[in-house]
Parts: structure tokens; sequence; C-alpha cells
């Protein structure tokens, strides 16, 4: 296979340190010399900057994004036996929580058009399943599921929401941030996130004390004063060192959203001059804020055209090629192929390309060209 000299990754991390590299290495450096490394005044700040980001009064800080949805669930006390509605089109982290509390995950199909839940969908599951006891919708991609609905859904059974919000810091539904809308939102800072760290990380967000007090102790080995455990937890601290250096990418965040969002719209632009068989993405009237932590388009010959990039230099990426509920560890939940037809269809036709703010216009030009010429 002929790789071209131009390389365009899906995600240029290195280009997004060099910009900030002094500024990190110092607050490293910081941290190395201070000798504290678990949780402590670094996590507590970041903790303040990112709950009133998220239009929440509290946050907490975690290990990483799959234990902010163990945790969460914990909080809640979901317990074994029970049901937990979600989405079978996401990362496995989602689903993974609901099994590692020992609950049962439901699934209900998505939108074509945000790879979000489908409310008419979750409506029919909920009418099917009265032992459901909590709901994760996932805001994919950057961009909100359609929260109004669910929220009213939730209420009028007496059930928490807990947002996965992994993908989607800053975004919004209807002007309220992701995270705020349910009892806890759940974020990352997986590297390859909008605000990334240096290794895994994560954290919680609310506007509930009680439970904001619970899953500060939850953390920690259910421990609310050392030594003395209110509840059995697990050990799940934000490093110091990676809120740290959390710190000082957000202080670039919203800049480094804006230019996803200014890529997204340039690719629009030039999908559709080229007259390729392409869906772009394209947020709904209710995502007021969208973040494109992946730009995802939905396309004929999926596999032939990604194949076709890789050889011309352009990094992809397929999110997600199994959908949750044809994973071989849930074969015992008994869905077949065929239960979610647009989880599966995405499954098969969604390329994630590159979408960063590291991109140039003419990177994102080439990326689009190269698209036409395989359709051409």
């Amino acid at each position: 296979m002929t790789v071209t000299e131009k390389q365009i990754p899906l995600l240029d991390l290195q280009a997004q340190h060099k910009r900030i590299r002094e500024e990190v290495l110092a607050e490293i450096v910081r941290v190395v010399d201070s000798q504290k490394f678990i949780l402590g005044e670094d996590v507590k700040k970041l903790e303040q900057e990112i709950a009133p980001y998220c239009g929440c009064k509290y946050a907490v800080g975690c290990a990483s994004g799959s234990d902010a949805l163990f945790l969460a669930l914990m909080a809640l006390d979901i317990r074994p036996g029970d049901e937990v509605l979600t989405t079978p089109y996401s990362f496995f982290a989602t689903a993974g929580a609901i099994s590692r509390v020992g609950a049962i995950p439901v699934f209900a199909d998505i939108q074509e058009e945000t790879f979000n839940l489908d409310v008419n969908r979750m409506a029919e599951v909920l009418a099917a399943h009265s032992k459901v006891r909590a709901m994760i919708p996932v805001h994919l991609f950057g961009g909100c599921a359609d929260m109004d609905p669910i929220v009213k859904m939730a209420a009028e059974r007496g059930i928490p929401i807990v947002e996965d919000a992994a993908q989607s810091i800053g975004s919004e539904y209807k002007g309220r941030r992701a995270g705020s809308m349910g009892e806890i939102g759940c974020f990352s800072f997986f590297p390859s996130k909008n605000l990334g760290g240096y290794g895994d990380g994560g954290i919680m967000t609310t506007n509930d004390a009680v439970l904001a007090e619970r899953l500060g102790a939850l953390r920690v080995h259910g421990s609310k004063k050392k030594y003395y455990h209110q509840w059995i937890g697990v050990n799940s601290r934000l490093d110091a060192l990676q809120a740290a250096v959390l710190r000082v990418k957000f202080n670039y965040l919203d800049g480094w959203s804006a230019g996803r969002q200014t890529n997204a719209e340039l690719y629009r632009t030039e999908l559709a001059k080229a007259g390729v068989p392409v869906i772009p993405a394209k947020p709904a009237a209710y995502q007021t804020r969208h973040i494109y932590n992946q730009f995802v388009i939905r396309c004929e010959q999926r596999d032939a055209l990604q194949a076709h990039l890789k050889k011309h230099g352009i990094g992809s990426e397929v999110y997600y090629p199994l959908p949750l509920h044809l994973q071989p560890c849930y074969s015992g939940l008994g869905y077949q192929k065929g239960a979610f037809p647009v989880s599966e269809k995405l499954a098969d036709s969604s390329l994630a390309l590159p979408i960063h703010s590291e991109l140039a216009p003419a990177d994102v030009e080439y990326v689009c060209e190269s698209i036409r010429a395989f359709y051409a």
C-alpha cells in the first residue's frame, strides 16, 4: 500500500502538547517536588472549577470515566437484579458499569441523526420493563441526548438519571450543560477527550449535597473519616498529577472546542460541494452547543473508504463496530441481531474523521477531496 507524504492523524496530541508543554511541565515539577500525589489541593481546585463550568454545585474527581459511572450507580443504590435502561451504541463502559454493580442492562435503540437514545423507543422499553431503576442516557460524540422527555419519563417513574457525558464536557442541551440535568453527570479525562489528561481520570457532577458527599466517600473505600467506613466503596482517586495537568488544559478547553466546531462546519461545506454519498454530523436543534469530540459521518462502503483514507495518510476510526447487545459477554441477555436496527446500521456505516483543533483548513479540504476521489 502506497503511503502519501501528507499525514493527518485522527488526533494529534503531540501538536497540542507542544503549545502548552512548558506550562504543563512546570505544574508536574511542582507536584513532584511537593510529594503530594493523592487527591489534595490540586484535585479540590479542579473540582471547584469543573462544577460551575458544568452548571453544577459539586464535582467529585475519580480515577476514570468508567469508574465515574460505576460510582454513580453505587451512590444511587442500584443493586443486583435491578434493570438500568441505556443505549446499545456506546463505549463498553456504559453497560459495563451497570454489570459491575450486579444490575442488568436494558437497551433501547437510537436516533440515526444524533447517535443518541430515541425517546420513543425508550418509552416502549420502559412500558415492557417494570424493574428499571435508573437510566443512563449517553451524550455521544459531544452532542447531548434529548433530555427533556428523558427527564419527564424518569420523574414519572421516580427513577434517577446518570448522564454519561464522558465525551461531552461543555456541550449543551437547550442552553443547559451536560452533566447538570440528571442526578449525576459522569465525565472522562481519557487523553482523547476534549479535556484529556496524561493518563486516566474522571469526574462526577451533581447538584445534590448528599450525593456529592457519598460519591466523595465511595471513591476512598466508603470512608468519610480516615479508617472509618460508612459504606463499602472502592479505590478510585484522581491523582494530583492528573489534576494539575487538567487545570492547565482547562484554560484552553473552550478554544479547542471552538476549533472543532469550526472544522465541523468546514467539513459540512466541503462535503456538500463534493456531492458524495456521505451524511456528515449535524447537531439537532436542541443540541445548542455540540463540542465534536468526534466528527462521525454515515457513508456507503465504509470499510473501503477507511482503507482509501489510510492509503492517503488520513486517520479515521470506527465508533463502534459492534453494538453492546451483540457483544459476546452479553449473549446471556437474550438479544439477537436485528433487535436494534438503527444501532446495527450505524455500526456498519459510521466513520470518525479528524476533527481536532490543530487541523488547518487545508487539512479538512484534503480529507474531503480524498473522500470525493474515492466515490468518483
